[in-house]
């Protein structure tokens, strides 16, 4: 499964504003709602909130995937998004995140869920590329990065 194949490229963002876990959520659902890729936001930020609840999304290394499911959307789509500054978001290791993936699936989809799961968690875990990520000056240069790795595997 290639990232391209469920990120959509206009719910992407080079300089996440938000401070707190809630509003990276929040600044995330926003873009794929910008982007018209899903409709009812209060209900998806519940969602995520909730998962969020029963353990933090934030893996380490600088890295969050906050997902959920909903009946709101048809197919998984992802929005994917970096802070400048970090964001405290319960880490497992304790460290501020800089790098989002935020995942909804519909509630049907367990499959693809995990397979995008596993997907995203495999290529973060390469340093290099989490550090180009970070670099990044714009949207279009971490769109062109993410494809460059999605070919590679």
């Amino acid at each position: 499964m290639k990232i391209m194949e469920f990120l959509n490229e206009k719910a992407i963002s080079a300089d996440l504003k938000a401070t707190t876990k809630e509003g990276v959520i929040r600044e995330l659902i926003e873009l794929l709602v910008d982007a018209q890729a899903i409709k009812d936001k209060e209900r998806l930020v519940k969602v995520l909130l909730e998962r969020e609840a029963l353990g933090s999304t934030g893996i380490g290394q600088g890295v969050a995937i906050p997902h959920g499911k909903s009946e709101s959307v048809k197919e998984l789509v992802a929005a994917f998004g970096v802070s400048q500054k970090g964001v405290n978001f319960d880490s497992l290791d304790g460290e501020p995140v800089y790098i989002f993936f935020l995942l909804v699936a519909s509630e049907d989809s367990a499959g693809p869920h995990l397979k995008a799961l596993a997907r995203i968690s495999r290529l973060l875990k390469d340093k290099y590329f989490r550090d180009t990520l970070r670099s990044a000056k714009d949207e279009k240069t971490l769109l062109k990065v993410i494809k460059q790795e999605d070919s590679k595997k």
